[in-house]
């Protein structure tokens, strides 16, 4: 559910999506996280390809947010869904004799990529949220 602002000089709401993209963003990590997981969980498979899900900016192309004029002033957007992102086989690194493409010292660096972004994304969230505390209670 979308937040709603005022603009003091026309009271026009329009919808902050902020909360919308940081919450498909950690759908988007959680699912990372659990191809990753995967990939270390089968490190020691004979045969066994790493896998990896599509960047977050291709899964962003891919959202259609569409532009639509709700006064001759003013563009907003509609909502939608985050398409589930499809996991994908990535290019392997090295391959070891049983045919295995997972290197753990990359899953470890993925990992911690991850960690860093949900980590971003929730300060983000958390200076919005309380930068619209502030507006509410200055108002």
């Amino acid at each position: 559910m979308p937040l709603y602002h005022t603009c003091l000089e026309n009271p026009v709401t329009s919808p902050v999506y902020l909360f919308d993209l940081a919450s498909r963003q950690s759908q988007w990590l959680a699912a990372r996280q659990t191809t990753i997981s995967g990939n270390v969980a089968n490190a020691n498979t004979p045969g066994y390809r790493a896998r990896d899900v599509e960047p977050f900016a291709d899964v962003l192309d891919k959202t259609k947010l569409t532009m639509a004029a709700t006064n001759g002033g003013h563009i907003g957007f509609e909502p939608s869904r985050a398409e589930a992102a499809k996991v994908k086989k990535s290019e392997s690194w090295d391959t070891v004799y049983s045919k295995n493409s997972v290197s753990l010292e990359q899953e470890l660096i993925k990992a911690g990529e991850v960690n860093r972004q949900h980590s971003l994304n929730t300060s983000i969230v958390k200076s919005f949220h309380r930068m619209l505390l502030s507006s509410v209670r200055t108002s």
